[in-house]
């Protein structure tokens, strides 16, 4: 049983994806604010969470990066609700760390299948996989679902675990957005290219800050592959 933390500040919204979850077998917490939600995701250590954008005084976007600063929710799975529906909207909560984006209105049993399909990706099952990936200084470790390079951890999102997972897999293989959507998203379920665009993007800048420059490459109008994955800092040389 996982535990999901509920944010929206309409409780009817609250009470039905309270109700469509629990139907699935999870326990839910419930907050009508950021400020709450904050303090529940301190308390109750939530498996992932259902986060509305357009919360009064701290919005979803300030939750979502406050949660991202701190260590401890560094991989946490967040799902962004919002009845905004403009791409950049989409693309700015992704880049912010999400790992999904649902916009109302909403259909339960869809809501539902992502938050399935999101806790199955960040799940540790070692022995239904090779215990690391790995490649030049970037590596994946897939029981734990930990990413390093040059030995030096790099937090990632669950999304973002799962498509370095795809190019660690097959390096020097071109992949096309929809082969990635295929392989990194379970059920199939409807992504946009650019959301896979900000998830590399994403990927880029983490490993950048680590010292690798060229995890992944671009090739233009084909998509993207493994690129050589060198450093030219060593991890005890990280923040100096």
């Amino acid at each position: 049983m996982s535990t999901i933390l509920i944010v929206d500040d309409d409780p009817h919204i609250l009470d039905v994806v309270a109700f469509t979850l629990e139907r699935a077998g999870h326990r839910t917490l419930r907050a009508l604010d950021g400020d709450a939600a904050l303090m529940l995701a301190r308390t109750q250590r939530p498996d992932l969470v259902v986060l509305d954008v357009g919360l009064p005084g701290r919005d979803g976007l300030a939750v979502c990066r406050a949660l991202r600063a701190e260590e401890q929710f560094a991989d946490l799975p967040i799902l962004f609700l919002s009845a905004r529906d403009e791409e950049i909207d989409r693309v700015l909560g992704l880049e912010m760390g999400a790992d999904d984006y649902v916009t109302k209105p909403f259909s339960p049993r869809e809501l539902a299948a992502r938050v399935g399909a999101i806790l199955r990706r960040s799940a540790v099952a070692p022995q239904a996989r090779p215990v690391s990936l790995s490649f030049g200084v970037v590596e994946l470790d897939l029981g734990r679902a930990q990413a390093s390079c040059n030995g030096a951890a790099v937090a990632l999102t669950a999304q973002e675990t799962a498509v370095l997972q795809v190019f660690l897999a097959r390096p020097g293989y071109l992949f096309d957005r929809a082969r990635i959507i295929e392989l990194a998203y379970e059920g199939r379920i409807q992504v946009s290219d650019r959301t896979i665009d900000s998830h590399v993007r994403n990927l880029r800048a983490k490993f950048a800050t680590a010292g690798c420059t060229d995890v992944i490459e671009t090739v233009p109008r084909q998509g993207f592959r493994l690129g050589a994955c060198t450093t030219s800092l060593r991890a005890s040389d990280l923040g100096t």
